[in-house]
């Protein structure tokens, strides 16, 4: 439903997108992540057709956007970074001028208008003017203005952004009932949200794909993920030789905040599971225990080793792509 095939965007010198690829499926929510400045909005912008790409091509629902630009943008609904909208008309006004540019009119506009205004409960600020609202407000507005005529694609670049904790549920929601209809992307850099609402997700960094799949696939990438915790009630300085010949076992290192001699973290080799063995040992040692737990590793760890300084300095250098 969206194709985007090896995108590229340069302003002058700079390359902002280089080589960006994916695909999107019906029913598919997408989760587009990465650090400030990574193109991840000069991607959704070329997605939507408001961008030239340097190189590349974009298609939405078979269509591409180059090419068939009306026919691309009929079958998308963009919330673009910042949600901008007319700040002199009030939502009521602006969601029924987006809904006549959409071919929506009399009844058709008006059952889909409030069917809206409800997702989204816009109802207390209809008659505002847009100028007046709050930040969380103008955003709900321009998500209201993107499914305001049930596309069946959606790229929504920060929909969260600026809403309250209980909105950002509301929003989320709203995004899970769409997607099984739908080929959704969500442009965030909340990791949370892509844990809470998307089935899969690429991250980005300096313009390129580095790592893509499942949420749950990537935390298996976490550097603790399968590593165990350790919490004994009595001080063991040598639990770590005891525990350094035990299969799967890379390392015993002091957890942050962790009590020495007392607390352990047990990484594994691979991410291998290591909890069994690990457990028998301690069981043949006669330590006595006061928690086992295993770690799973968590989104943000995975986000940092890919994109932080650190993870850059240490990629492959590749060569500069050429028009």
């Amino acid at each position: 439903m969206i194709e985007i095939v090896d995108l590229v965007k340069r302003f002058g010198p700079f390359t902002a997108v280089d080589g960006v690829g994916f695909a999107v499926g019906r029913g598919e929510v997408l989760g587009f992540l990465g650090p400030n400045g990574a193109g991840k909005s000069t991607t959704m912008k070329m997605a939507a057709g408001f961008l030239t790409p340097t190189r590349g091509r974009v298609s939405i629902a078979g269509h591409d956007v180059e090419r068939r630009p009306l026919a691309a943008k009929e079958a998308l609904g963009y919330l673009p970074e910042g949600a901008p909208a007319y700040g002199d008309m009030t939502p009521r006004g602006f969601l029924e001028f987006l809904g006549r540019v959409r071919k929506l009119r009399g009844a058709d506009l008006h059952r889909r208008l409030a069917q809206v205004v409800d997702e989204i409960q816009l109802d207390g600020v209809l008659d505002q003017p847009i100028e007046t609202l709050s930040k969380g407000f103008k955003r709900r507005v321009g998500l209201a203005g993107a499914i305001l005529h049930d596309p069946p694609c959606l790229i929504l670049d920060e929909p969260t952004d600026g809403l309250d904790p209980n909105q950002k549920h509301e929003v989320r929601n709203l995004i899970r009932r769409m997607a099984p209809d739908k080929a959704i992307v969500v442009s965030t850099h909340i990791l949370e949200e892509v844990e809470a609402v998307c089935s899969r997700a690429v991250i980005i960094d300096r313009g390129r794909v580095v790592a893509d799949g499942t949420p749950q696939d990537l935390v298996a990438r976490a550097p603790e993920h399968n590593a165990v915790r350790i919490g004994l009630a009595n001080a063991v300085p040598d639990l770590a030789a005891r525990l350094a010949d035990v299969a799967g076992v890379a390392r015993v290192v002091l957890p942050e905040g962790g009590r020495a001699g007392r607390d352990f973290l047990v990484l594994p080799r691979d991410h291998a599971p290591i909890l069994e063995g690990v457990a028998a040992r301690l069981r043949q040692t006669g330590i006595a225990i006061e928690t086992l737990t295993v770690d799973h590793g968590r989104l943000d760890d995975v986000f940092r080793a890919l994109t932080s300084s650190d993870a850059r300095r240490s990629a492959p250098q590749q060569p500069e792509t050429r028009a």
